[in-house]
């Protein structure tokens, strides 16, 4: 039994299940992680790697094509070859996909590849996959165990999430797309109806804008991107517009009707009124739901809910023994939240001094679109519902040096604070490279740092990060460049 029972095992590899393996192996438990498909899961083979790699793409044609801005000839307009657009993007995950392979190596974690099932508390058996192994991991790596009765009293579910479906309106990976289909088209599609406005509809809107095609989003919400606050949501629907997409919003796609080589969506508006858009391909981005089907869950009376697992803070479900991370385990349904769930679980389970269960008002989000969109905390409605009395400051791109340096003066940030304390507690940026300023002010947050520490904190010049500055002050009234 020696080669069959751990310490700990991880059904599914993405994020928070190779993350939680890693971890669990650094605190000396025997582990091991199970694999239906591709390591590294949704994100790094199908999510959020690749269509950062294709959005790259994206945002590199679109300087192109506005050269002459900044002092540059190119000869006639720049275009895309679909085909290595994507083969650059999948280059990317099979590159990142190895590395997984590495770090499980690496750290002495036995990959069993196959389904688990959950048989009972500390045992499961792996039968064959039912899910194809796909590129870029093609065929499956020598050295990995398979089918069997595996046994360890600690087992971490990490099953993550697949697409929702609407009924009536199902993918057909034919004319109605997932972000599977959607992230590697065989054909530019001249023309697209896009699903919903989160984070992967709004991404793929914005990409295949970048590649030329007629983009009209349907949100069934009054804004786009619904979880951000509202000022910044329709700065960048302004924006997004400006780019050339429709957008539609409080409205829904009714119905789809197929033809031969396209589709028309039947949208229906909030006065009953129905318009008819066809397109060649319509992405239906409605959301994702847990993969809890086939575990085991039920005949071990595991609770869910909502197509969830349940599970305390530290990762425990009702059923000792049992545990779940990331996407499975509810919203929100971001990697990195996945990964920090499991690394609380597993040292918890370690008995690592000091833990404590996440904060989930201090997860920050991040959408890649053109302009790009970050948040962390709470929207300015939020606080006004919980009844705080706020100060709220703003400052515009269009105000910093570098952000006009770089022909990026289009953007806004904005800091929402406690008035009675001076706790910063929402913080919301929309413009070139917020994805990557916004955890300035998730460390701010953290470490529960006031209005006063954030101004007494000297940024650099020039940088975009100068804003960040400049928003508090503007929350104070001593905004200095604006």
């Amino acid at each position: 039994m020696s080669g069959t029972s751990y310490d700990v095992i991880i059904i599914g590899s993405g994020p928070g299940g190779y993350v939680t393996a890693i971890r669990a192996a650094q605190l000396g438990l025997k582990t091991a992680i199970v694999e239906r498909e591709h390591l590294g899961g949704i994100c790094l083979n199908w999510g959020c790697i690749p269509t950062k790699a294709l959005l790259r793409s994206a945002e590199i044609l679109d300087h192109a094509n506005h050269a002459k801005s900044y002092g540059l000839k190119l000869e006639g307009k720049m275009t895309a070859d679909v085909k290595d657009v994507v083969a650059r993007s999948r280059g990317v995950s099979a590159r990142l996909n190895g590395g997984v392979a590495f770090l499980m190596k690496k750290n002495k974690i036995d990959v069993i590849w196959g389904e688990a099932k959950l048989t009972k508390p500390g045992e499961i058996s792996v039968g064959k996959s039912t899910k194809p192994v796909v590129e870029p991991q093609n065929p499956v790596p020598k050295g990995v165990k398979g089918e069997g009765t595996y046994t360890a009293k600690h087992i971490i579910v990490a099953t993550g999430a697949r697409p929702r479906a609407l009924p009536g309106i199902e993918p057909d990976g034919k004319l109605i797309w997932t972000y599977f289909e959607a992230m590697k088209p065989d054909v530019m599609p001249k023309s697209l109806v896009v699903m919903g406005s989160g984070a992967i509809g709004i991404e793929f809107a914005s990409f295949y804008r970048s590649m030329g095609a007629e983009v009209t989003v349907v949100e069934v919400m009054p804004q786009v991107m619904p979880v951000e606050d509202a000022e910044i949501s329709a700065f960048a629907r302004k924006q997004l517009e400006k780019r050339g997409l429709k957008i539609l919003t409080e409205a829904k796609v009714a119905k789809v009707e197929k033809g031969a080589n396209s589709v028309t969506a039947h949208v229906e508006t909030k006065d009953g009124k129905v318009e008819k858009i066809t397109a060649d391909r319509l992405i239906s981005a409605v959301g994702v739901q847990g993969n809890i089907e086939g575990l085991g869950l039920e005949s071990l009376g595991v609770k869910t809910d909502r197509g969830c697992i349940v599970i305390d803070g530290y990762g425990k479900t009702n059923v000792p023994g049992i545990y779940a991370i990331g996407d499975v385990a509810g919203p929100p349904m971001l990697a990195h939240k996945a990964e920090h769930e499991g690394v609380i679980c597993i040292e918890k389970i370690a008995g690592v001094p000091g833990v404590h269960p996440m904060e989930k008002g201090r997860i920050p989000g991040c959408t890649y679109c053109n302009p790009q969109v970050a948040s962390v905390g709470l929207t300015e409605a939020k606080a006004k519902e919980q009844g705080r009395d706020i100060r709220v400051g703003r400052y515009s791109f269009a105000a910093n040096g570098k952000a006009i340096a770089l022909g990026e003066d289009q953007g806004m940030i904005k800091t929402i604070f406690d008035k009675k304390t001076g706790e910063l507690i929402g913080a919301h940026m929309v413009g070139a490279e917020v994805t990557e300023l916004i955890q300035g002010f998730v460390v701010a947050m953290n470490l529960e740092t006031t209005e006063e520490e954030l101004m007494h904190t000297i940024f650099p010049h020039p940088t975009l990060s100068e804003m960040m500055k400049e928003s508090v002050l503007d929350a104070y009234g001593r905004v200095l460049n604006a």
